[in-house]
């Protein structure tokens, strides 16, 4: 069982369905589209409010021309040892501008959520049961310290003010 979950809590009724040959969209639900389905449905159309999946291999950069055009992007983790997704969510925030909602897809391990948190995602599509376990029981583990700035600061504020975040 997927859950979602965001700093409020567990979401109830979330309309995003990655969708595959088995899984379609139906009713309210609104399909998490790939990056090229996602390109091609905004040349042909001026519709608002996409949602689209980034998969470790996509080049987030081909995004930058519909980001104000898409409510939810969707972060793949395929494994809980590829940290790709970080960097997608980086460049996303950092570098693009995306201001919507940024998720964490996939293989979310509750010690990977305040790196997450800080990289700049706010909700997460969990289903392993440690994770679904301690964030119910609102159980983040704690980093106090750290050495790069990120999208989120640190609770402390900006540490190490020799180091720079380049414009």
């Amino acid at each position: 069982m997927t859950r979602i979950w965001n700093e409020n809590g567990f979401v109830e009724n979330d309309p995003w369905i990655v969708e595959t040959d088995d899984v379609k969209a139906i009713g309210d639900e609104r399909p998490l589209l790939s990056v090229d389905q996602l390109i091609e449905q905004a040349d042909a159309s001026n519709e608002v409010g996409f949602g689209v999946v980034v998969r470790p291999a996509d080049d987030v950069r081909r995004l930058e021309p519909y980001l104000y055009r898409l409510e939810l992007v969707a972060v793949e983790f395929p494994a809980f040892s590829d940290g790709r997704g970080f960097s997608h969510a980086s460049l996303l925030r950092e570098r693009l501008g995306y201001k919507n909602e940024l998720r964490a897809i996939g293989d979310v391990l509750i010690d990977h959520v305040p790196l997450m948190l800080r990289c700049g995602f706010d909700s997460f599509a969990v289903s392993n049961p440690t994770a679904l376990k301690r964030l119910s029981e609102n159980r983040l583990p704690g980093i106090n310290e750290h050495y790069q700035p990120t999208a989120r600061t640190a609770q402390a504020g900006e540490a190490y003010s020799w180091r720079r975040r380049s414009a």
